[in-house]
Formats: structure tokens, sequence, C-alpha cells
């Protein structure tokens, strides 16, 4: 089992007489991305925004390599970087001055850290041309970079891909990829982006309400999510009949049927369609994606 580098137990928030945060349970794991999914409302900022500190939870804990934030604020601090939004940068300033102010801010950061993170983000070609001659990618890898300066076990990326073109969402999803595997980070990323999410995290938690309602790998998320689709003639009386070998036979877009998929039942669904005379015009297996998964848990709402 792999250590564990951030720990949530119980955490609650109350702004005035509304609870926003129901009691929120969850694990960081090293080495490992986990991804944070929630639609509009569900208190997914909120929930980072306790994570490192910003606002002080009502009730529960947060624990970030062994320390707790409320009783041993600095310590936990320093063993985390986060970007939420949007990296705050100072534009008529280069790359490396960007990261030297915020050395400053740090306790000891020598000035071979900076190099180091210059050259694990991948800038050093551009780290002393000004920021705002900087693409959104690059703006991205310095805020991730400026993130990492004091060396932190977790990283919390809000959106890390936001705005990002599909070629620069693939790089950032890489070098995510690489923090986590080849670095040891431990980096949990909300992302609205459910394709994303699905190709990027090893777990995943979802909120809704205020209340984690799954989390798991995504492996395991999506094992049981696999269907089959169907288009059948006559429509009405292959329906029955597959609802009568499934038990799951719902009605899908187009003049579909869709079933769960069992690879050993599946040649013998068939043939039985063919002997009552089905004409069985197409059948496709269905494979998971998260987006299915998000709607089936929290139903229609928007995700942030």
């Amino acid at each position: 089992m792999s250590k564990v580098t951030l720990s949530v137990q119980k955490l609650r928030k109350k702004i005035g007489k509304k609870e926003i945060i129901k009691g929120l349970d969850f694990e960081l794991y090293e080495g490992e991305v986990f991804g944070f999914l929630g639609p509009n409302g569900a208190g997914k900022t909120t929930t980072i925004r306790m994570l490192v500190g910003l606002i002080k939870p009502t009730s529960g804990t947060v624990n970030i390599g062994g320390f707790d934030v409320q009783k041993d604020f600095m310590n936990a601090m320093n063993l985390i970087g986060c970007i939420v939004e949007n990296p705050e940068l100072y534009p008529y300033l280069t790359g490396m001055e960007n990261l030297e102010h915020f050395a400053g801010m740090l306790p000891k950061i020598e000035p071979d850290r900076i190099q180091q993170v210059v050259e694990l983000v991948g800038l050093q070609e551009r780290v002393q041309d000004k920021v705002k001659t900087y693409s959104l990618g690059m703006k991205q890898r310095l805020g991730i970079a400026q993130a990492l300066l004091g060396n932190p076990k977790v990283l919390i990326l809000d959106e890390p891909t936001n705005g990002l073109d599909p070629a620069g969402i693939r790089e950032m999803r890489q070098f995510i990829r690489y923090l986590a595997v080849k670095e040891g980070l431990s980096v949990l990323v909300s992302s609205h982006l459910l394709s994303e999410i699905q190709l990027l995290c090893d777990r995943v938690a979802i909120i809704s309400k205020g209340r984690i309602i799954k989390v798991d790998s995504v492996h395991n998320l999506l094992s049981t999510q696999e269907k089959m689709v169907w288009r059948l003639s006559p429509y009405e009386k292959g329906k029955g009949i597959l609802d009568r070998l499934t038990q799951t036979a719902a009605e899908g877009p187009f003049g579909t049927i869709i079933t769960d998929f069992n690879e050993g039942k599946v040649p013998e669904w068939n043939e039985i369609l063919v002997k009552e005379g089905i004409s069985v015009i197409e059948m496709n297996r269905k494979l998971p994606v998260l987006e299915d998964l998000f709607l089936e848990l929290t139903g229609d709402d928007v995700i942030e």
C-alpha cells in the first residue's frame, strides 16, 4: 500500500445556517493522480480552499504528511503546493524573476532549487523571457514551477487544462503523469473535462451537494458500466426478448436498445433473437466513459 500523503476526515463547513460541506472522507496516496469532480455548487472549490488553509472547516480534519492543518499549519503548508484557478504571475517580469520573487517568500529556497523546477517544467529556453510573451500553456507550467519551489509532497491543481488547445491539454496531461509517476508527488486535479480525468487519473472522487458519493479507481468505476447497444426489428418484440434475457434492456437514443454487456452471453442472446424472428440490424459494444457514470450518479447537473 502506498503512503498516505493527504487525509481528509469528517470535513464539514457551514456558512451561516447552511451546511456546504457535509462530512467528507478521502485520502491521497504517494505517486497518484486523484481526480476531484462535482457539479456547480457541489462544494468542490470550498473543499480545496480548506485543504490549502484558505478557509477553516467548521469541523473535521485535514492532515498533510502527518501534520494537522489546523494544529500545525506551517509544517502542513510546507508540504503542499497549489494553483487555485489561474496562476498569479507578474507579466512584466521574466519567468526567472517571477520564480525568484516567490522563492523569496519561502524559507530556505536555494538557487539550485529554482533551476531544478525550471528544468522540471521544461522552461529552460524561455525562462529569461517576460511572462507577457508566454503562451497559456507556458504560464501554466510556470505556475506549477512556482507551486513546486518548496518541494511539496502534495500538488493541487484547479482546472490545469482550462483554455488550452488539444495539443496543450495532451502535453499537460503527460506532464502531470510524470510528476506523479517519476517524481512521486500526489496530485489532486479538479477539472470539468471528464474525458481528461478518465485519461489522467488513477482514482476519482465524485462530489455532489456537499457529499462525496463515490471514490474509487477509474478502472473500478467503469468496470460495471460496459453496455451493449442493439438495433432490432421489430423493435418492441426485440426489446421484450432482450429484457427477458438480460433484465436490463432500456430504450436508447435513435431507436436503439441498451443492455448490460456480458461477453460470454452476447452470442447466445444474438442467436435467440434470430431464432425468434428478430432482425439484428446492429449490435455494438459500448465502451464505458466517466461521463456516463457521472450523469448516472448526479443526474443532469452541470459540472463545474
